[in-house]
C-alpha cells in the first residue's frame, strides 16, 4: 500500500502527517504540476505532469492506496534539473478508472498501462516505481525492457509483502467484504488514532486522503492487496534485462525491510541508497534526500 511507516494497523498512518522522526509534507504540494489524462485505446490514466517538453521523461507510478499526488513534492524540483515529470493514478486509483469487471490488477496485467504511458512520453523513460508501483515497474521492464532508460525501486521488494503490513491486509480482507471502502476507511482512521504517533493532519489534507481512498477502486484495492499476497521473486528476471536499476528506501522503512532491499540490490548487481529522515514514504517524508538520490543516479 501507499503505506507510511506505523504501528498495529499499519494503513492507518496514511492519514497521519508525522511518524516518529518523520517530517511529512503534504500529498498537496504539487507545485507547478499540470493535471492531464493519457487516454490509452481502453483506460484513462490521470497524471500530474511538469517540466520542459523536450526534457529526459521520468515515470512515476506510486504505490498501494496511494496515487499521483504522493510524488507532489518531488514533482517541482526534478523538473528544475530539465527532466519532463509525470506521476500517474494507476487503474482504479483515485482519478483513474477502474478496469472493467474481472481486471487484473497485478503487476503483470496493469504492465500494459505503464508501457503505453512511456511511449507517450518518449524514448528511453526513466521509471520509478514506489512500493506495489515497484513490482508494476518491474514488470514493465521485464516485458520490454527497450523501451526504459533505468529503473529506481523505490521502498518497493523482492516478491511478495511479509510481515505486519501483510497481517494488516489480511485483517482488512473481511472488512472490505462486509463494509466496501467507507468501512476501511473507517477501520484506518480509527487505528490511527489509536496510534501513540499520530499527528492529525490538517483539514485540507485530510480531506484529500478521505477523497482520494472513497474514489478509488474496491475492485483495484482487493486485487492488488491479492498481488501484493502473491508476487514471486522475480529477481532474476529483471537483472536479465540489463536495464540499470537503483534499490532507494527511507532509513525506516517497515514494509520490506532495510535488509530485504539489500539483499535484492545485491542480486541485482544495483545501485544502493538509504534516504535519511524517512521510512517508507520517502517522496513526503525526505523530499529532498529523495530529489537528492533520483537525480544523482540519473544525472550524476
Amino acid at each position: 500500500m501507499s503505506e507510511p511507516s506505523g504501528a498495529n494497523l499499519s494503513l492507518a498512518t496514511v492519514l497521519a502527517e508525522r511518524n516518529e522522526g518523520v517530517t511529512v509534507v503534504s500529498q498537496l504540494d504539487v507545485g507547478a504540476a499540470r493535471r492531464l489524462a493519457f487516454e490509452l485505446p481502453d483506460q484513462r490514466i490521470a497524471a500530474l505532469q511538469v517540466g520542459p517538453t523536450d526534457g529526459r521523461p521520468v515515470l512515476l507510478l506510486p504505490g498501494y492506496t496511494g496515487s499521483k499526488e504522493d510524488f507532489g513534492p518531488i514533482l517541482d524540483p526534478l523538473a528544475a534539473t530539465g527532466l519532463l515529470v509525470t506521476s500517474i493514478d494507476l487503474p482504479g486509483q483515485f482519478e483513474s478508472p477502474g478496469l472493467p469487471p474481472g481486471g487484473d490488477y497485478t503487476p503483470d496485467g496493469l504492465a500494459p498501462y505503464v508501457r503505453e504511458v512511456a511511449r507517450r512520453l518518449g524514448p528511453r523513460t526513466l521509471l520509478v516505481g514506489h512500493s506495489f508501483g515497484g513490482l508494476v515497474a518491474r514488470a514493465a521492464v521485464i516485458s520490454e525492457p527497450a523501451l526504459f532508460e533505468s529503473l529506481v525501486l523505490l521502498s518497493s521488494g523482492p516478491a511478495a509483502l511479509e510481515g505486519t503490513r501483510r497481517v494488516t491486509i489480511d485483517q482488512l480482507d473481511p472488512v472490505l467484504a462486509s463494509a466496501g471502502l467507507p468501512g476501511v476507511y473507517a477501520a484506518m482512521q480509527a487505528a490511527a488514532i489509536g496510534d501513540p504517533h499520530f499527528v492529525a493532519p490538517d483539514p485540507d489534507l485530510a480531506d484529500f486522503l478521505e477523497r482520494r481512498f472513497l474514489g478509488s477502486s474496491p475492485e483495484m484495492l482487493k486485487g492488488m492487496a491479492d498481488a501484493l499476497r502473491s508476487e514471486p521473486d522475480r529477481v532474476a528476471e529483471l537483472r536479465a534485462t540489463a536495464v540499470p536499476v537503483l534499490v532507494a528506501h527511507g532509513t525506516d522503512d517497515d514494509a520490506w525491510l532495510p535488509a530485504v532491499q539489500l539483499d535484492m540490490a545485491e542480486r541485482l548487481d544495483a545501485r544502493y541508497a538509504v534516504i535519511p529522515d524517512a521510512a517508507h514514504s520517502p517522496a513526503v517524508e525526505n523530499a529532498e534526500g529523495t530529489v537528492a538520490v533520483l537525480t544523482e543516479f540519473w544525472l550524476g
